[in-house]
């Protein structure tokens, strides 16, 4: 082998071995070299839940970027996110802390935010929501079983009794002891009441067997529903005579809102006060008849007159009667 040929040889080793240190240093950096590496947000949380360094961050279920780090800031725990470039992240956006199984890692889940909220800025917090992880569901659920088996234990203390005090059962059967008389009485009463009911007996009875019975009160029901009709019917119509009035129609609408009307009403009024003003006064010939003695003493006199003038007549002819009253009267 002559010394090209060992020389080609070498440097083609040469090449291969820089394209395998190419490929797996690609492969390590998720082929972000010669790449923007996006920007970082902030994330807080109570508890980071066994979240590390290069776990994943998505939104919708695809991966957006990844944890960069973890600290502690104060009382609280933060993870520092590194978003892919080009990736939008909505201010009102908010992030959780998401097992990806039972045994799985756990990542950052973040929802899609509010369309048309402004993105966040690079070093930006985002929103955090605390979820109940597996440790704490376990963990309720163990609480849960102490609170079942507490309440499992009262029911048997009240099931078997306690310190000397009849149980549940105990207190039921010497309850139905005490009152058997009692219930074996009162099923009896209830078999004599259906059975007088069966048999139309008593007003109940009559009224649930009897046909004549069932067709009046359901005639008295027509009678009635007539009778509410008929009142509906007169307050409707009270109700446009009213109308009729305060709209100022008819005669008691016209005497009651018409201004005229009303003033005549006065004067009328006014007159016959003086009228009867005049005729208590003696004041013209009303007044005189109602209050003069004299005319009535000669209406009297003229009475007499003529009582006797007709006592004389006697057998004289109708002409000789007349002028004898004639002559009595004047």
């Amino acid at each position: 082998m002559n010394t090209a040929q060992q020389t080609a040889r070498v440097g083609l080793f040469f090449l291969l071995g820089v394209a395998l240190i190419w490929v797996t240093f690609e492969t390590l950096s998720d082929g972000k070299i010669f790449k923007d590496n996006g920007y970082t947000l902030v994330a807080g949380f109570e508890n980071l839940k066994e979240l590390k360094q290069g776990d994943e961050v998505r939104m919708a279920g695809v991966k957006i970027g990844s944890v960069e780090k973890t600290r502690l800031a104060g009382r609280r725990a933060e993870a520092i996110l590194r978003v892919e470039p080009g990736i939008k992240i909505a201010s009102d956006a908010t992030a959780t802390i998401v097992m990806a199984g039972l045994i799985g890692t756990n990542y950052i889940s973040v929802d899609l935010g509010t369309p048309g909220s402004p993105a966040l800025a690079d070093g930006a917090e985002l929103h955090t929501k605390v979820t109940a992880d597996i440790n704490t569901i376990m963990s309720e659920i163990g609480n849960l079983g102490q609170k079942l088996e507490g309440a499992l234990a009262s029911i048997t203390d009240s099931m078997k009794g306690k310190d000397g005090e009849p149980g549940l059962f105990q207190k039921i059967d010497k309850l139905v002891s005490a009152n058997t008389e009692s219930t074996t009485v009162t099923l009896s009463n209830l078999r004599d009441i259906t059975t007088k009911l069966k048999d139309g007996e008593g007003t109940l009875g009559k009224l649930i067997n009897d046909p004549k019975l069932h067709d009046d009160l359901l005639a008295t029901v027509a009678e009635i529903k007539s009778a509410a009709a008929d009142a509906k019917i007169f307050v409707t119509e009270t109700q446009g005579i009213l109308a009729q009035v305060k709209s100022g129609k008819g005669a008691l609408g016209t005497l009651l809102y018409d201004e005229e009307s009303a003033a005549n009403i006065k004067a009328t009024v006014k007159n016959f006060h003086d009228v009867s003003d005049k005729i208590a006064r003696g004041e013209g010939t009303l007044g005189k008849l109602l209050n003069d003695d004299a005319l009535y003493i000669g209406v009297q006199n003229t009475l007499k007159k003529a009582d006797r003038a007709i006592d004389g007549l006697g057998d004289s002819g109708p002409i000789t009667a007349v002028g004898v009253v004639a002559k009595s009267l004047f």
